[in-house]
């Protein structure tokens, strides 16, 4: 690194410059942000999530508090009013923050407050979605697959962009965090991300159909008088025509509340139904 022009000291040509402090661009600057963060944010009685870094929590007698970071976007939420007020304004005694107000938008994600509880949906994204794919003008259907289709790896001529494909299914995978629905189809046509055939692109295309007539779906939260945490797995036996290998799907209940899912093709196997669930 030298000198920036117009400072270089007299008689000193040739030396460079000492990095004191990380700036945007570097490759350890959003590290260095992080553990700045971490730092101010523990001084605040806030303990760090063991199962996930960008959470951080605080109990107390008044209640609970929640943080969740990512990058430079923070969320705070929990029961404990007054304290989420004193984090807030701690958070900006220590940094240069804006409050957004309440949450509506987060990383593609909307959050709409009724009476029933609050409903989360991707509706613009699904839009911009659409939209990129020209899809916007496109017949919805009924079903993002066609039932019993059975895709292989060999299924007519390759697909002309498999850059496209890639980045189509990647964001596919995004968006099943709120449309479960999605699920199992876009975890079948990951499965071709390597050579996707044409056949592969037209079942992505019926998946974006499927949006298209369920813009508005989206999981809803409500109070169900209960904190239970429930669990439900299925899988199907040697149901890829390829490998013979099974899918197995699951999901979580906490007090009647969608909080995980995935469907997922197992690594090795089965020889019995039993055994494949």
């Amino acid at each position: 690194m030298e000198q920036p022009p117009g400072f270089v000291a007299q008689g000193e040509l040739g030396r460079v410059c000492r990095l004191r402090k990380s700036l945007y661009g570097l490759k350890q600057s959003s590290r260095a942000w992080f553990g700045r963060f971490s730092e101010v944010a523990q001084e605040f009685s806030v303990k760090k999530s063991k199962c996930d870094h960008s959470v951080f929590y605080r109990h107390s007698e008044t209640g609970i508090i929640l943080l969740v970071v990512y990058v430079d976007d923070i969320v705070i939420t929990g029961n404990d009013i007054e304290g989420i007020l004193s984090l807030m304004h701690f958070l900006q005694t220590q940094f240069q923050t804006k409050d957004l107000g309440m949450f509506k938008y987060f990383l593609g994600i909307e959050v709409t407050r009724c009476k029933r509880g609050i409903f989360v949906s991707r509706r613009k994204y699904v839009l911009d979605l659409l939209a990129e794919t020209e899809k916007l003008g496109a017949k919805p259907c009924s079903a993002p697959m066609a039932p019993n289709l059975q895709l292989t790896a060999n299924d007519n001529e390759l697909f002309e962009d498999p850059e496209r494909y890639r980045r189509l299914v990647g964001k596919l995978n995004y968006l099943t965090v709120t449309r479960p629905d999605i699920a199992y189809s876009v975890s079948v046509l990951s499965q071709f991300m390597s050579s996707p055939t044409v056949i592969h692109w037209e079942a992505l295309g019926q998946i974006l159909c499927y949006l298209k007539g369920a813009l508005w779906r989206g999981i809803l939260y409500k109070d169900h008088g209960h904190s239970n945490i429930e669990c439900f797995s299925d899988a199907d036996w040697a149901g890829s025509m390829v490998d013979r290998r099974s899918t197995t799907g699951y999901c979580v209940f906490v007090g009647g509340n969608l909080v995980s899912l995935r469907s997922k093709k197992q690594s090795v196997v089965s020889c019995s139904s039993a055994e494949s669930e």
